[in-house]
């Protein structure tokens, strides 16, 4: 975190000061905003806090409730989605209070007594090292008002406006604010109001119902839920052994249960099979009571026994797998003659079952994903043309969520006598690690994705996937760090240069990508508006071969410590060297004659050049640009 180049601050460093349109910010919601999201679930929370950062940007969020979420559907929290956090500011403060799963264990009947369950087998979270950040467990709740906070403690101290349900929408192409959203207060004195809203675009993260949705014609397709489950979040007393350890528990003839344990050291979640929903059951199953749930429950773990002494939350669901047709208001036969202008996020496109916990994860990576392009383009940064990224890139991500989550939840509803090895169940929890964890996403070449041309470069970083971050040293303080930890949801592009062998000072490939990155009018950085620090649009850092001791900072090219803030202070932070013994030119592949490693502002890697490419660098940035010829003053 860095503070004090603007001056002393005495205060919480993470409480920007207000700048922009959070400078007497309306408390009424107004008439017209240049985002309007609609719902303030996962993704409408991520997409609002990531466009909070930008000053200039009005965004409101309206929720039909009257208030925050207090208990939560959703609890589990993969990798990717803490790497994100930390992104934001607060993987280390949810990580505190959070349950942490670093194990599962998997227990199936007896076979000497086959009424009776036994631990069968036990398997690591994460055995192959997926990702530094851990797997865990909090309600959907807290994470909520985690990017609350960000959000409001934003430079356009962004809050939700609660009370407000969406109706509709009319995409009316006329005018700066060409949406016009309906809205009816939902809760408080003026119950029952309306109020009409212009927006540049729509954002609607309003669940699996979602009105936004079917405002813009599209259309959920899938399967029909045909598997009932009950779940229930409970304080109680139980002597089965594993009742904190995340469960995958098989009966001989009950069904099935997953468990899983939650924050605080007493609570837990399980989901308990309640099998086949006959033809004709018209909703009946959901009327199975709490009693019923907890006698299942019972029955699956036997010879153990549970008692129920206080229900938090409980529930009775259906699964099914269904995906929308598109992720925005651009029909098929409109693509490329017009932009979209209203997006849906997270449940109002993709819905599945809850057990991969996969539902939340997915939607706030929605919410990273539209929610830079959004900002990018009001600000004038990129064409409008990049909006439509959106849709391309999140479907086949949502569409291969719920192919894999056909796969676990058909295997979990599975009888024990229908596998083929007792172990199969275990088999594929770590076969299939990585895409829970949320790291199989890798989005095809596009205007953001480059082609794999110079890919083994860095065969570590593959295009289109994740930037994973390894460790390095930086040069100005010693520290050992993890280099993509520095990384902050700001709406900047990094440019990551892996240098050749020279040492900083030396005529090398790296002192003159530097001096083309600092003066060429063909540099992205050249985008850069006047009188905005060099680095406001692009976070362009240097790794070194060296160990930090054997580098001379004063020799590295100043592309690479702009001066910063209304002071013109050196940054200092962006040159680092290997750690001994864990030389991320190795960990990730990385070639001893350098590397450009290039990453979205939502951490995926988006192009992998040599240093010499600097034509290829800006025929990059030239699609996603748009023209702004002023430079920054370096």
């Amino acid at each position: 975190m860095q503070f004090h180049h603007h001056g002393y601050v005495s205060g919480d460093p993470r409480i920007k000061p207000a700048a922009g349109v959070g400078i007497n910010r309306p408390e009424e919601l107004p008439e017209e905003v240049d985002v309007l999201i609609v719902g303030s679930g996962p993704a409408g929370m991520l997409t609002a806090a990531q466009l909070s950062q930008f000053p200039d940007i009005t965004t409101r969020i309206v929720e039909r409730r009257g208030g925050r979420l207090e208990i939560g559907q959703a609890d589990g929290i993969q990798a990717r989605s803490v790497e994100t956090f930390q992104a934001f500011g607060f993987a280390e403060a949810i990580t505190a209070e959070a349950y942490r799963i670093t194990e599962m264990a998997f227990w199936r009947p007896d076979t000497e007594n086959p009424q009776n369950i036994v631990r069968g087998g036990r398997a690591l979270d994460d055995t192959v090292g997926i990702s530094e950040f851990p797997h865990l467990i909090v309600n959907q709740a807290r994470v909520l008002d985690y990017f609350a906070e960000v959000a409001a403690n934003s430079p356009t101290r962004l809050t939700p406006d609660f009370g407000w349900e969406f109706q509709n929408l009319e995409v009316t192409e006329e005018g700066e604010y060409p949406v016009k959203v309906t809205l009816v207060r939902s809760a408080g004195e003026d119950t029952g109001t309306t109020r009409i809203v212009h927006a540049k675009y729509v954002v609607g993260a309003d669940g699996a119902r979602s009105k936004v949705r079917s405002a813009i014609g599209c259309t959920m397709a899938g399967d029909q839920a045909n598997h009932a489950w009950g779940v229930m979040d409970v304080l109680a007393s139980t002597d089965f052994p594993d009742i904190r350890l995340k469960c995958a528990i098989q009966s001989h003839d009950g069904g099935s249960i997953l468990l899983i344990p939650r924050e605080g050291g007493h609570l837990f979640r399980m989901y308990v099979d309640l099998g086949v929903v006959p033809e004709g059951d018209n909703g009946a199953v959901r009327k199975t009571s709490i009693e019923q749930i907890t006698e299942q429950a019972n029955q699956i773990i036997h010879p153990y026994k549970l008692e129920v002494r206080n229900v938090a939350w409980s529930s009775v669901y259906e699964v099914g797998h269904r995906l929308t047709d598109r992720f925005d208001d651009v029909l098929p036969e409109d693509i490329g003659t017009r932009n979209p202008r209203v997006f849906i996020t997270g449940d109002a496109c993709h819905t599945h079952s809850a057990k991969a916990g996969q539902g939340m994860n997915v939607s706030m990576q929605d919410g990273f994903n539209i929610g830079w392009k959004l900002a990018h383009v009001l600000e004038g940064r990129s064409p409008e043309s990049l909006l439509a990224t959106y849709s391309a890139e999140r479907q086949i991500v949502a569409k291969n969520l719920i192919d894999f989550d056909k796969e676990w939840s058909t295997l979990m509803a599975k009888k024990p006598e229908e596998f083929e090895n007792p172990s199969d169940l275990e088999d594929f929890y770590v076969r299939t690690a990585e895409f829970p964890a949320g790291f199989m996403t890798e989005y095809a070449p596009s205007m953001l994705t480059g082609t794999p041309t110079h890919q083994e470069l860095a065969t570590g970083f593959p295009l289109g996937k994740r930037f994973k971050s390894a460790m390095t040293s930086r040069v100005c303080d010693t520290n050992p760090m993890h280099l993509g930890h520095h990384a902050t949801a700001d709406g900047r592009w990094r440019i990551y240069v892996f240098a050749d062998p020279a040492a900083p000072g030396a005529e090398s490939p790296v002192a003159e990508l530097a001096q083309w990155l600092a003066t060429s009018t063909e540099s992205p950085l050249a985008a850069t508006p006047q009188g905005m620090d060099l680095d406001a649009w692009f976070d362009v850092k240097v790794i070194y071969q060296q160990k930090h001791e054997d580098i001379d900072i004063n020799a590295v090219p100043s592309v690479f410590k702009p001066e910063v803030g209304p002071f013109k202070l050196t940054e200092y932070e962006k040159v680092y060297g290997v750690v001994e013994d864990n030389d991320i030119f190795d960990v990730r592949g990385l070639s001893r004659d350098g590397v450009m490693v290039v990453v979205r502002p939502d951490q995926y890697v988006a192009n992998v050049l040599p240093l010499s490419a600097t034509d290829e660098l800006a025929e990059f940035f030239a699609q996603i640009h748009a023209e702004l010829p002023k430079k920054a003053t370096a």
